[in-house]
């Protein structure tokens, strides 16, 4: 056996990779070799580390050094420094773990240390391409005693005492789910796992794909013995190719091993996987949708009941999850159901994972426990708005959720008190938002993303949702009435109440929960035909002030010539030519320029 006395551990998720990450492996390589130390340290490729905004990422253990922002450059002095000479390259460590002359663990530092990890519990930590590495962490461990000790209605009443909700939008108990299928009459049933991620800004279950394939892979097959099917589909969306390429090498090496295909661990059970890549449509992320264009046809839904687990993919009884509730499904049967349920809160247990992004200094991806705050979230592990700027809203629940306002940021972050606010969960996907934001803007955002997406089938989403677009479009062009917003309420709960899907029943929430809680500023855009924000155009213009100099570095840079005056002289702005593209208040250097 050869010993190994040091693992140098690289992101390989879609966010390194694009910035380098595989040449940085095959440069780490390189050197080693060129010091004779390519049989005592390994370089590993895993999954996302979370913190995106610093990649791409390198981790050396034992020590655990964080660097980040690494570039193919540094490798060499990552050899020659840390490997070779066993000092760290300070200069490339994550800031916040440098303490004088103490390095800190990861775990202490503001962004992972109210962090808890069990659906990523495998992400950055091992080779998702090696099957040995997932078993070496449990893997599999699961299923095989699902088939050798436990029965069916065991492990869903240990599913359902554990209180896992579905993680992909609509929370519903994941152990009610399996029940409703198990119970059907025996025969043809599926499994299916929804990994159409569709959110603008969310990558959670990509990242689980990628880093820990496995793990969604034990669990379909666990929840096909307890369904009674022996087929499953992973629908996934092309657009994700490290993800779809993980599944296809981990789909193979289970295989391989005999834990998926017949007889699994001498079991009469028998369980295959395939992959179904979908076009990116949103609305694919829908059950009846997502199944129907399993079955070949476009993408659209079916009315409801029959439920899938009654009738879903070709007429049969059918689960569907998303990514991270099955990523959750072997740690709970590794641990226990009242482990998992110690977590949390009361009626949401557990973790979520979410991608934050926006407005903030640490993007990335978070896993918290159910019930951690708002505020912790925002000013804690994503270290606040960047520049100083004031927190004003964050979305969650993607284009279907809503807009939660900077007074309720100590609001606990679980199912409920979302919903109770006028947002949701959602699939996890988090937009933060700092007081530059319009927000008739970013609902009208939202809303062209759901217009957009709106399959057509049913009338209330394809027409309600243009219509409400199109008063949005009329407001922040300042041309909008107060009947508007009245008219657009109304309009927005008869969408919701009779659309015939998800999409078109929570794509009024953006408006509905900027209107509850910013309706000042709808009010500013119709009634004083200015947008406080400064952000839509037709409500702003820019006008230059008494100390201006004269110095005419505006007027050179302006593309339309809309401004005048002569040197040494204040300046004019002739606001019918102006076309606000802000180009003159970026070159002033003296602050005589506002946006009002």
């Amino acid at each position: 056996m050869e010993l190994v006395r040091s693992h140098i551990l690289v992101c390989a998720g879609t966010g390194c990779s694009s910035s380098g990450s595989e040449k940085i492996i095959a440069s780490l390589e390189e050197h080693l070799q060129a010091v004779h130390l390519e049989k005592e340290v390994r370089v590993i490729k895993t999954g996302c580390f979370g913190l995106c905004a610093l990649g791409p990422i390198v981790v050396v253990y034992p020590e655990g050094s964080f660097y980040s922002r690494v570039t193919p450059s540094d490798a060499e002095e990552i050899v020659k420094e840390h490997i070779l000479k066993g000092r760290v390259v300070r200069r490339l460590l994550y800031q916040e773990t440098v303490q004088g002359n103490e390095i800190k663990s990861l775990n202490e530092t503001g962004f992972y240390k109210k962090q808890l990890r069990i659906a990523l519990r495998n992400c950055g930590v091992i080779n998702p391409e090696i099957i040995d590495e997932y078993i070496a962490f449990d893997g599999y461990q699961a299923l095989s005693r699902a088939l050798t000790e436990q029965t069916p209605g065991e492990i869903i009443e240990t599913i359902k005492k554990s209180g896992l909700r579905g993680r992909g939008g609509g929370g519903f108990p994941t152990g009610l789910k399996w029940e409703f299928a198990f119970k059907q009459p025996p025969g043809q049933k599926y499994v299916c796992c929804n990994a159409d991620e569709g959110d603008p800004g969310a990558f959670m279950d990509r990242s689980i794909l990628e880093g820990d394939p496995h793990s969604v892979i034990e669990a379909m097959a666990v929840a096909g013995y307890c369904i009674g099917a022996n087929q499953g589909y992973i629908y996934v969306r092309a657009e994700y190719p490290i993800a779809v390429e993980r599944l296809k090498i981990a789909i193979a090496q289970a295989k391989e091993y005999g834990l998926l295909g017949e007889h699994i661990f001498g079991s009469d059970f028998s369980f295959d996987l395939e992959i179904r890549l979908g076009a990116g449509a949103f609305v694919c992320g829908e059950e009846t949708a997502l199944m129907t264009s399993i079955e070949g046809h476009r993408g659209e839904p079916r009315p409801r009941p029959p439920f899938p687990a009654v009738k879903g993919l070709f007429g049969r009884p059918t689960i569907l999850n998303n990514v991270e509730t099955y990523a959750n499904i072997s740690w709970i049967l590794n641990n226990g159901a009242e482990a998992f349920r110690a977590i949390g809160t009361e009626r949401s247990a557990g973790t979520k994972v979410f991608a934050l992004g926006g407005k903030i200094v640490n993007t990335g991806l978070v896993e918290i426990p159910m019930g951690t705050t708002m505020r912790e979230v925002v000013e804690e592990i994503g270290g606040g708005c960047p520049n100083g700027k004031a927190f004003k809203a964050a979305q969650t629940g993607g284009p279907s959720g809503g807009c939660i306002p900077a007074s309720m940021i100590d609001t606990p972050i679980e199912y409920d008190t979302l919903t109770a606010i006028g947002s949701m969960m959602g699939s996890g996907g988090m937009i933060i938002m700092d007081e530059d934001n319009c927000m008739v803007d970013i609902a009208k955002y939202f809303l062209d993303f759901t217009v957009d997406e709106s399959c057509g089938k049913c009338t209330p989403c394809r027409i309600g949702t243009k219509r409400l677009y199109q008063i949005l479009e009329k407001i922040t062009s300042g041309r909008g009435t107060m009947e508007d917003l009245d008219l657009m309420e109304e309009l927005c709960y008869h969408i919701k109440g009779s659309s015939l899907c998800g999409l078109g029943q929570t794509a009024p929430n953006p408006v509905l929960s900027t209107l509850r809680h910013f309706r000042h500023e709808y009010e500013a855009h119709v009634r004083d035909r200015k947008c406080p924000a400064h952000v839509c155009k037709a409500l702003m213009r820019y006008n230059i002030l008494e100390n201006c100099r004269g110095c005419t570095a505006c007027a050179r840079v302006c593309p339309v010539s809309a401004i005048s005056g002569k040197v040494k002289e204040v300046h004019v702005i002739d606001q019918d030519k102006c076309i606000k593209c802000g180009a003159c208040l970026e070159k002033c250097k003296f602050s005589a320029i506002v946006k009002e």
